[in-house]
């Protein structure tokens, strides 16, 4: 039987011809079945068509999921924190600037496309940076709010030459809006979970003019920001307040060095476990191997001990620059 299709049918088929990507292919498929006329003669052709919309949307699909798996950044060093900001505000130049990474820097806004890891060396630690694309409302791609709840704090760039604490109002709604809050802890709320995280206000630009002014009334102790948020001037083109904004950014994380040595053997200065405040020698046993929390017997502790060498069991609460020597 004769298939009689009518015109709107080679029409769409012509545009699938045309088409360039797998939605605008999968469109023009879904139109050439939507006007094919129903009865024996088009069967076979209405099968064939729906094999090839289901073969695309997978391809689809599956192109969507590499492209979220290449936007999950893996953490590395002691903790990773994400540099968020309004267009133009000077965070691939901080990031470029105190880490190994090279992200795009121009004096021109959204030249940062894609997240870009780099680690920032603090003393013996190391700290893995992301500069991230600018949050502009339309222009916000699906992986940049998980990739936000999942580092462990938020260092937010302000332009101090251009309304400071506007742009500090504009970025809070937009992370309100990603279910993310300015604060410690994670809350699940009855209808959705809100991220809370640590974040840390840096004004940049210091070098230019005024913006010492506007720096100086942003962190008055009378102001919403100066009161709840720790905030530093630095300029991100100069390299003025870099060191003290690494210390900042250590005490903000809140977490500890623990150091380890052999029996009979010096400590080791050069690669400390970073544990949160807090933690345990369990904790801190598990972070020198996974196999470790499971085998502990004891371990002698020199630091926060009475004594240097003084036995700890497994409860142990662990201080910054504590040494311990563990015995499996």
């Amino acid at each position: 039987m004769p298939a009689n299709l009518p015109p709107q049918y080679h029409e769409a088929e012509e545009n699938f011809r045309l088409a360039k990507t797998i939605p605008e292919k999968v469109a023009a498929l879904e139109e050439m079945l939507a006007v094919m006329p129903k009865h024996k003669g088009t069967d076979h052709l209405r099968a064939k068509l729906r094999t090839r919309i289901a073969k695309l949307s997978e391809a689809s699909e599956k192109r969507l999921a590499t492209k979220r798996a290449s936007t999950v950044i893996p953490r590395e060093g002691a903790a990773q924190v994400a540099v968020i900001g309004l267009p133009n505000s000077g965070k691939s130049q901080l990031v470029a600037t105190i880490t190994n990474a090279s992200p795009p820097v121009a004096d021109y806004p959204f030249t940062t496309h894609s997240a870009t890891p780099g680690m920032m060396e603090f003393e013996d630690i190391k700290i893995q940076l992301i500069d991230t694309p600018p949050l502009a409302p339309q222009a916000i791609d699906f992986w940049l709010p998980p990739l936000l709840r999942r580092a462990d704090a938020l260092l937010i760039m302000v332009d101090l030459t251009d309304a400071p604490e506007a742009q500090i109002e504009t970025i809070i709604k937009q992370l309100g809006d990603m279910r993310i809050m300015l604060g410690g802890g994670a809350k699940d709320d009855a209808e959705y979970i809100t991220w809370h995280k640590k974040a840390l206000i840096i004004g940049n630009k210091l070098d230019l003019e005024n913006t010492q002014n506007n720096y100086t009334a942003l962190s008055n102790k009378k102001n919403k920001y100066g009161k709840q948020l720790p905030l530093i001037a630095i300029s991100a083109k100069q390299g003025t307040g870099l060191e003290e904004l690494k210390l900042k950014l250590y005490q903000l994380l809140d977490v500890i060095r623990v150091y380890t040595k052999a029996p009979g053997k010096k400590p080791v200065f050069t690669d400390p476990v970073v544990l949160p405040r807090g933690s345990t020698l369990e904790d801190a046993a598990a972070g020198v191997h996974k196999d470790f929390r499971r085998k502990l017997k004891y371990a002698r502790l020199w630091g926060s001990g009475k004594h240097d060498g003084i036995m700890v069991k497994r409860d142990h609460i662990m201080q910054d620059g504590d040494i311990i020597e563990l015995h499996l």
